[in-house]
């Protein structure tokens, strides 16, 4: 089984709401855009992409400024 390295997490107001696991990073892309659209409009929502292996942040929305 492969490992599910990109984590996606769904917090609102600071609460983690939603994660998802997986191992492709185009899949967790996907969901990510998916993700934006689902639940953009949560009081305080943020979603962040994250390589598990890498540690390294992907990407998040809305975007830091």
């Amino acid at each position: 089984m492969p490992i599910e390295r990109y984590h996606l997490t769904l917090t609102a107001d600071g609460r983690a709401v939603v994660q998802g696991r997986w191992a492709a990073e185009t899949t967790a892309r996907r969901k990510f855009s998916g993700w934006i659209g689902e639940y953009g409009n949560l009081p305080g929502a943020r979603i962040t992409l994250v390589d598990e292996e890498t540690g390294e942040t992907l990407t998040t929305w809305p975007e830091e400024s």
